[in-house]
């Protein structure tokens, strides 16, 4: 009798620890990185909402994935757009089993981390990172959503003379992968269109006083500064522009491309005085769905877009396309799909070349009147 009832509870135990194993199996992590603190926070804020809105239309949806239901859960980090912190977080990420991940957000904090989740097997899709040099390590786990700075950095360069009539161009770059990648992309397509570069200085992207530099660059008489890095250093450097006197545009890339610089150069920033340019927009046929997302994601989160949302949600809805096509979540089955995949999404096809870079990757150019940004042209 003592037998039996031992024998019995030893089933129902098994039977509970297979249980438990299929429940665990159900649970598709999505890893998340961005820095939702620091001075970029509102842009990392945008990123993670993005693919929690993903997260959360994929269980209402209820995917099934080789023929098991699946329930998809968000293991968000913060790295505080910091590449060491961003180090910490990856290895934080593999560890919970993640089975993939959506970021970083700053080619800084990607570029690093990219190696731990290669080195582990994890597919990566940064939503927001446009260094060449991430999908340029040859890493098959490496993907991004948006184009890169050299697409960037070359139609920035092109309208800088076309559209804006600049010759003789300042740039500034914040000493980061991003910044510096941008400038030296930029500086190509200037040239390439016959402008003169005729200032070239850098600060940090922590930097608050730019006297020194600005006073070099105003010397030198340019009718253009190109900055490359993001709105906290842009905003306070366009206020000191204004205190010396130099009534000249600001242009930069998505890092500035935020209505917050507005706010950050303590109201001084002009109608038309900065234009920017966006890693990615959509063409006028994907604009209703776009629209649709905007109103979902201020609905659901009660504050507006900024950039990055839209590509974050893209980016998990890519991935769970490769997993349902694969019928696994594992990344190893996947991955050969991801890399095949043709999504579409609210931002238009997700699609990658052989390096992991965005098929046709569009550019949004934009300028700001009264402190909000506004379209001047989508391009590829």
């Amino acid at each position: 009798m003592h037998e039996e009832r031992m024998k019995k509870q030893t089933v129902a135990v098994v039977a509970l620890a297979f249980a438990g194993a299929a429940s665990a199996q159900e649970v598709v992590k999505i890893g998340h990185a961005s820095g939702v603190t620091g001075p970029v926070a509102y842009f990392g804020k945008d990123d993670e909402n993005g693919a929690r809105m993903a997260v959360e239309a994929l269980n209402a949806r209820g995917v099934v994935i080789g023929g098991k239901k699946v329930r998809f859960e968000l293991v968000a980090e913060d790295d505080a757009a910091d590449p060491k912190q961003a180090t910490a977080v990856a290895q934080k990420l593999v560890d919970a089993r993640v089975n993939a991940v959506v970021g970083h957000e700053t080619s800084g904090t990607t570029i690093p981390a990219s190696k731990i989740y290669h080195d582990a097997g994890i597919p990566q899709i940064s939503p927001a990172s446009t260094s060449p040099k991430y999908t340029q390590q040859g890493f098959n786990t490496a993907f991004r959503v948006v184009a890169n700075d050299i697409q960037l950095g070359r139609a920035l360069g092109g309208y800088a003379v076309k559209g804006l009539g600049a010759r003789r161009v300042a740039v500034v770059d914040d000493r980061t992968a991003y910044g510096q990648g941008l400038v030296t992309e930029f500086s190509k397509g200037l040239q390439q269109q016959g402008a003169t570069i005729v200032a070239k200085e850098f600060t940090n992207d922590k930097a608050t006083d730019f006297s020194a530099i600005l006073t070099k660059i105003r010397a030198a008489n340019p009718d253009l500064v190109f900055f490359g890095g993001m709105s906290a250093v842009a905003g306070p450097m366009l206020r000191q522009m204004k205190q010396l006197g130099m009534n000249v545009k600001m242009m930069g890339g998505d890092g500035i491309c935020s209505d917050e610089i507005f706010k950050l150069s303590g109201g001084t920033m002009t109608d038309g005085q900065v234009v920017c340019a966006e890693a990615g927009g959509v063409e006028e046929a994907g604009k209703p769905a776009l629209d649709n997302f905007r109103a979902a994601y201020k609905k659901r989160f009660g504050v507006d877009v900024q950039i990055i949302a839209p590509y974050s949600y893209d980016a998990v809805m890519a991935i769970a396309a490769a997993m349902v096509k694969a019928g696994s979540a594992a990344p190893a089955k996947y991955l050969p799909e991801l890399a095949n995949i043709r999504y579409k999404g609210v931002t238009g096809e997700i699609a990658f070349d052989q390096r992991g870079d965005i098929r046709d990757g569009t550019i949004t150019l934009y300028t700001f009147k009264s402190g909000r940004r506004t379209v001047v042209a989508v391009t590829k």
